[in-house]
């Protein structure tokens, strides 16, 4: 992409998918000046929507990197060549700070981790987070295992969403259980809680012991699950695209809900968000045909998350920590027996723009 001045001072863009004029009044708004912004917080501190809708540029000077305008209400700024390009990359911008997600299978050869580094403004927290958002996981090690620490590694790089199971909750199995998360049974691959408003974003389980042979990690890219889907079983990438279903918690304090497409997808057909939890979901009645074809394709989606072709498998040694992308990435454990001994992992939510903020506050700094 290049900028260049024209005539009767007109800024051009020049891109591979086309030409053409930058809108005065666009970069008018984006003016900073000490009367326009606010130093600490880069906000404006007018309203631009009363700004004169006929504003134009009256000189530009571009030299290297810097492009000098002088408006026709007498506002000169300085803006960086560079910075108008990115913001002009639209599709590229709304990608976020990760230029492109990498999707993976059972045949992931990388595995995304890094080593604990308590110095969270570190380039090391960065690598970490840019791995997290292309693949939707990481695995963080030697992460010290005292009771609680997760509280402390969450807030360092979000902030935690408290749920009704507490600001962290323990995985362990136990009697008095809410959950089948806390008892020793298998869990097939799911994605938490598609009962909330909003659903959680990411997801961070901290193992503190394992000392049983079995509970071995599962993980899913339930993107490439979906991607998967369309390409073979398009009728079933439809109705799992289209047929909104109802998730249901309920224990003796409360009761959740709420409804949502086991695939979602965003206006350019690229895969949103995967709500698929098989212990709480509960398809509406549809025609006879409809609900047939739905269960079908249901059934075909856990097939293929519970394949060899698409899950991991591993176990979680003390100090490690799992972070998952809640909306992408399904995870599940196998079987094992609590007499053997302890299983305990401590898990919490983070909300994913706290998370994106971090990375784009580190690339600020790295990138």
């Amino acid at each position: 992409m290049k900028i260049e001045v024209i005539e009767n001072n007109k800024i051009l863009v020049n891109s591979s998918k086309e030409n053409f004029e930058i809108h005065p009044l666009w970069l008018r708004e984006r003016a900073k000046t000490e009367d326009l912004m606010d130093k600490l917080t880069e906000q404006r501190i007018y309203d631009p929507s009363a700004l004169n809708k006929s504003i134009k540029i009256k000189k530009a000077n571009l030299k290297a990197d810097m492009l000098n305008i002088e408006f026709t209400d007498g506002i000169f700024s300085e803006f960086k060549v560079s910075e108008l390009c990115k913001e002009l990359d639209t599709e590229k911008m709304k990608k976020g700070p990760v230029d492109e997600k990498i999707m993976w299978d059972s045949k992931l050869n990388y595995r995304p981790t890094a080593k604990f580094n308590n110095d969270y403004e570190s380039k090391e927290t960065f690598e970490m987070l840019k791995k997290f958002h292309k693949y939707g996981f990481v695995i963080i090690t030697g992460v010290p295992t005292k009771n609680n620490y997760i509280v402390d590694f969450a807030n360092s790089i979000g902030v935690i969403r408290p749920t009704n199971f507490g600001v962290y909750f323990d995985v362990k199995s136990i009697p008095d259980y809410n959950d089948l998360a806390y008892t020793p049974r298998h869990l097939y691959p799911h994605t938490d809680n598609p009962y909330r408003k909003p659903v959680p974003c990411i997801q961070l389980l901290h193992c503190i012991e394992n000392e049983v042979s079995g509970g071995l990690s599962t993980l899913v890219d339930g993107f490439a699950v979906a991607d998967c889907l369309r390409e073979n079983f398009k009728e079933y990438f439809d109705i799992l695209t289209s047929t909104k279903v109802r998730f249901r918690f309920i224990d003796k304090e409360i009761i959740l809900e709420n409804w949502g497409e086991l695939i979602e997808i965003d206006e350019n057909e690229k895969v949103k968000q995967i709500r698929f939890n098989t212990k709480v979901d509960y398809v509406p009645h549809l025609k006879n045909e409809n609900l047939e074809k739905f269960y079908k394709a249901r059934e075909k989606m856990g097939e293929l998350c519970s394949s060899k072709n698409f899950e991991l498998k591993f176990k979680l040694m003390p100090g490690d920590l799992l972070m998952m992308d809640n909306y992408r990435t399904l995870h599940g454990r196998t079987a094992y027996d609590a007499s053997e001994g302890m299983r305990h992992l401590q898990g919490c939510y983070i909300d994913y723009d706290s998370s994106e903020g971090k990375l784009m506050h580190l690339l600020r700094k790295f990138g």
